[in-house]
């Protein structure tokens, strides 16, 4: 009598154990899928809420407006606060959000002629080379988001660990790119 009640008792301990592994396997996977990101990502903010939808709608502004190339095609400038002056030299006084975030520009950056800590989304890692003067046929688009159809920027997520941008272009796009284009493929085209 007394086997058949252990016996209860070990099969009981089983199926509580199993429970008890599947409820913590999921709290688990659940905290690390959800939690994880949060604690590698911090959120930051571009340092004025520039809308590129209004400047490319009502200015009609291209992209190489603002952001333009360095000698070696390497890196697309950023608005400097120059280029942003020639516009918004003078504080708007409005009560709008846009006419606030246009006074904050000008008193916070060009009248002080401070340069603007704009967050770049896509810079890339030292060891690789990239030159948008060799992808001069394509529209910015094809590897960028759309940003002329935003009214805000997006958040930016930076990586506590590397510091980059969780945004930065990965390269298994670049390789299907290449691949669709039959462009050399090779790690020394990209990396130096």
């Amino acid at each position: 009598m007394e086997d058949r009640h252990s016996a209860k008792q070990t099969c009981g301990g089983g199926v509580l154990f199993a429970i008890m592994f599947i409820v913590g396997l999921a709290g688990a996977l659940v905290a690390g899928w959800w939690g994880f990101p949060q604690l590698l990502y911090s959120q930051n903010s571009q340092p004025i809420r520039f809308s590129h939808k209004v400047h490319a709608e009502a200015g009609g502004m291209e992209c190489k407006q603002c952001h333009t190339y360095a000698a070696s095609g390497q890196y697309v400038g950023l608005p400097s606060t120059e280029a942003c002056g020639e516009c918004h030299a003078d504080e708007t006084g409005g009560k709008s959000d846009s006419d606030k975030e246009i006074d904050k520009l000008v008193k916070t950056y060009v009248q002080p002629n401070k340069p603007i800590p704009w967050l770049t989304y896509q810079f890339q890692p030292d060891n690789v080379f990239f030159s948008h003067s060799a992808h001069t046929g394509f529209e910015c688009v094809s590897c960028h988001p759309d940003v002329a159809k935003m009214d805000n920027p997006p958040v930016y997520y930076q990586d506590r660990l590397s510091t980059y941008s969780k945004q930065t272009m990965r390269m298994p796009g670049c390789e299907r790119c290449h691949a669709e284009l039959g462009v050399n493929n090779a790690c020394y085209v990209c990396h130096k």
